[in-house]
């Protein structure tokens, strides 16, 4: 048999500023790189394994595990295949089929799909209209109020720490105290946040957290990561009664090889860069200003915004496509002209972006880029 050709370079990176929110948390260091090359093989993490990754001392898994929960501040940590994995583990461990579960209506899709597999009955609690799309803690309780009132109990609280549309960060300690008031455990979903801002679990009252490390904590992923309470370790860890050495819920192993091993040497640079979290938002709201200086440009979600995710709602550049011959494509070409990349193609009405980990002067001609665009297109 003969394969067609794949093709598989990439220089999106080398040669581009990259503004996709998805990918700005997952650039890796170079230790990271090394690592990759290192363990590129195969269950390469496995060579010393005695049938728990968690307690592998060669590389020091058991270790690197001890650090991060530290850094989060949890009792206990796994490493999975990403934040969804997690919210499927939390959910299957310790919900029964036909539960109900009580979400904010900015979750993430996978926040669905998790419950929806596990046959998890989701009520969700409404945001704030346009423009902010806001997510408050009130009505958690105003939710959970009405569900008492029909007899219906949560197994489980879910919180969007930061949601993926409008990088809207919830007061998520607030939701925690409500959470446990009502003796509901709380589930945070930080896969836009751990690795990029400070996470304290226990500070924000949560019994569990998940995240992502290709999205969030410059690891090569597929990986993420699933912290608890010890309360939670004896359900969510429970062994397997057919080989007792493996945990159920991890089905026996969980992330290992490339994506473990870039995690592992990612995380010194990501509690680095966790400290620097003030100055990104500070650097995000400057570009924000200078986006809707152009005018007919308006971030939309939570202002002045608390995360380097922004979504722009852009009426000024969905006029200038209708009479373009490229019509919605002009945009996103324009910008590749000035080697800028991560905006959709053919998007013109409104996109999500990010500035992370870019210097001053990278988002200096980034902002100049769309006002040059703007201002030539509109003549």
């Amino acid at each position: 048999m003969e394969c067609q050709d794949y093709s598989l370079t990439r220089t999106m990176e080398r040669e581009n500023l990259n503004l996709n929110p998805l990918q700005r948390g997952g650039f890796l260091p170079l230790e990271a790189r090394k690592a990759l090359y290192e363990f590129s093989d195969g269950y390469s993490v496995c060579d010393y394994c005695a049938g728990r990754l968690d307690e592998v001392k060669k590389p020091s898994v058991a270790g690197f595990l001890d650090d991060l929960a530290q850094f989060l501040n949890v009792d206990a940590v796994r490493t999975v295949h990403g934040a969804r994995e997690g919210k499927f583990a939390v959910m299957h461990a310790i919900c029964q089929p036909g539960d109900t579960i009580l979400v904010d209506g900015n979750a993430h899709y996978t926040t669905h799909l998790a419950a929806e597999r596990n046959q998890l009955n989701l009520v969700e609690v409404p945001p704030s209209d346009h423009p902010q799309y806001q997510v408050r803690p009130h009505s958690y309780r105003e939710v959970l109020d009405e569900l008492h009132e029909r007899g219906e109990e949560p197994s489980l609280i879910l919180l969007t720490h930061v949601d993926g549309d409008y990088g809207n960060l919830t007061d998520s300690r607030a939701v925690g105290k409500i959470a446990e008031e009502y003796g509901i455990p709380l589930l945070l979903n930080c896969a836009y946040s751990m690795g990029r801002m400070p996470i304290d679990a226990k500070k924000l009252k949560v019994d569990f957290v998940v995240g992502s490390g290709h999205k969030s904590m410059a690891a090569s992923g597929p990986i993420g990561v699933l912290g608890m309470k010890e309360e939670w370790t004896e359900k969510v860890l429970q062994r397997s009664s057919s080989h007792p050495v493996k945990e159920l819920e991890m089905l026996g192993c969980t992330s290992r090889g490339a994506p473990l091993a870039t995690l592992m040497a990612s995380l010194p640079h990501v509690i680095e860069r966790v400290g620097k979290w003030n100055q990104e938002v500070k650097k995000t709201r400057k570009f924000v200003a200078q986006m809707e200086n152009i005018g007919d440009i308006t971030q939309i979600g939570v202002r002045p915004t608390e995360h380097d995710l922004v979504r722009f709602e852009t009426p000024l550049f969905h006029q200038i496509a209708e009479k373009h011959p490229r019509r919605g494509f002009f945009l996103y070409e324009e910008l590749k002209k000035r080697n800028i990349v991560g905006i959709k193609r053919g998007q013109t009405q409104w996109f999500k972006c990010s500035v992370y980990g870019f210097t001053s002067q990278q988002v200096e001609y980034i902002a100049q880029s769309f006002q040059e665009i703007a201002k030539k297109q509109g003549q």
